[in-house]
């Protein structure tokens, strides 16, 4: 027990107490729906082409539909970690076998240091925004020891995060919303021929979450509540934060993250409620430093999560001090294209197969090398599909790959939906032929 309230264990081997309703998870994922990045992301969105501006109606409508699609995915995976009560990178165990499920595992703490950095980065801007004269490095140091010590009572922090802060975020959210829609310009213009670019952003702006939903899912007190708390929670918060951002770029005219800031601050009381937003972005990279430290168990399940927690929250720090964020959009783009396919992958095993009776999660779990076929085509179908922009060298080597193959790729095809579609229907068939077989 800690402050009261039951603790994760420290270790991998301990058992996960199941303490969080239905409530704490949806005031959880409203929290990291409402994104200090969300609004500086409204950049991104309105143009994800860079030379195709989207109507304001396109924008929005690519909001909804791709904040349903992601969240429906995070959702989903949410409940096996209910289920078996194990973190996300550990389940894995169940679907690659525990040595193959390292390499998830890689991928995962790599993607969960950089969106910890940016959030370090992002809290260090809007600080900044409102308090000009203290330095940049100062608030990224503030925001990583705060961000470390949420780490370290994880349970504890989410039932702060319940009681106190989503009521002053609401109020915050409200506040803003009534500002701008009376303030800003009449977004004129713009096509949707970039729609399904900016349904891809989105999207991956939900699904980045899928390889940590199961880290807090597996102390729900059901199913039920893990998947109604990230569907409903995060997709108002998320619709309402680009929503938002779009009206914010509006008014600040301008193409930088500091520009849109500046429109919240400088709404009446802005200063005031734009601090709110910003003290809580910390549950943002409170989320990613843990789930980094859990993942870092399931290849040392014996090692103290609050030694990982320091290391993780120093090495997040050292990396916001020097990160590039000017490559936040192809970031986005690589995670889709990882963990998209791998979540279909789990979801057609573990939902449709028969692999929740089954799952092995032990350390000596057997390889199962056949599931790394759908991962990877699946991974080829998003690149193949998409239509995201993200590195110039990386994007000519698909354009490359498609003329080879005689593939045109059509305006209204979406990478996100691509590859899920390939990933589930070659696990499907490989599930199929090992079912024909065992019956031989």
């Amino acid at each position: 027990m800690t402050h009261g309230v039951e603790e994760v264990p420290l270790t991998l081997e301990g058992t996960a107490p199941r303490t969080l309703g239905v409530l704490d998870q949806g005031a959880l994922w409203a929290n990291l729906g409402v994104s200090l990045l969300g609004f500086s992301g409204a950049l991104f969105l309105l143009d994800p082409l860079g030379n195709a501006p989207l109507s304001l109606a396109a924008a929005l409508v690519a909001t909804v539909v791709g904040s349903l699609i992601g969240t429906a995915m995070v959702g989903l995976s949410a409940i096996p970690g209910t289920r078996e009560g194990k973190p996300a990178m550990v389940l894995l165990r169940g679907l690659f076998g525990a040595r193959i499920s390292y390499v998830p595992t890689v991928l995962n703490i790599v993607q969960m240091l950089g969106w910890g950095a940016f959030e370090l980065w992002v809290i260090a801007q809007g600080a900044t925004a409102i308090f000009g004269s203290v330095p940049y490095q100062v608030w990224v140091i503030v925001a990583g020891v705060l961000t470390t010590a949420l780490t370290i009572w994880p349970l504890g922090s989410i039932r702060l995060l319940r009681r106190y802060v989503t009521v002053g975020v609401i109020v915050a959210m409200v506040w803003f919303a009534v500002f701008f829609l009376r303030e800003a310009p009449t977004h004129e213009g713009g096509t949707w021929t970039a729609f399904p670019a900016a349904v891809d952003y989105v999207i991956a702006l939900s699904v980045s979450w899928v390889p940590m939903a199961a880290d807090f899912a597996r102390h729900s007190r059901s199913g039920r509540a893990a998947f109604t708390g990230v569907v409903g929670g995060y997709t108002l918060a998320q619709v309402a934060c680009l929503g938002l951002g779009v009206y914010a770029v509006a008014i600040a005219g301008g193409a930088e993250a500091g520009s849109v800031f500046g429109a919240f601050v400088a709404v009446p009381l802005g200063a005031l409620f734009f601090g709110i937003l910003v003290l809580r972005e910390t549950d943002q990279s409170f989320a990613n430093v843990y789930s980094t430290t859990v993942s870092l168990q399931n290849l040392m399940p014996r090692m103290d999560r609050r030694v990982f927690s320091v290391v993780i929250g120093v090495l997040t720090v050292l990396i916001a001090l020097v990160a590039d964020v000017n490559s936040y959009g192809a970031f986005l783009g690589v995670i889709g294209a990882v963990f998209v396919p791998m979540f279909a992958v789990l979801a057609v095993e573990y939902f449709v197969l028969g692999g929740a009776g089954r799952w092995n999660t032990a350390e000596n779990a057997p390889s199962r090398w056949s599931m790394l076929v759908p991962w990877a085509l699946g991974f080829v179908a998003y690149w193949l599909t998409t239509s995201t922009p993200t590195v110039p060298e990386w994007d000519a080597l698909w354009n490359g790959v498609r003329e080879a193959i005689g593939f045109t790729r059509q305006p209204w095809m979406n990478g996100a939906l691509g590859g899920a579609l390939a990933a589930a229907l070659v696990t499907l068939l490989i599930g199929l032929l090992r079912r024909s077989a065992a019956r031989r």
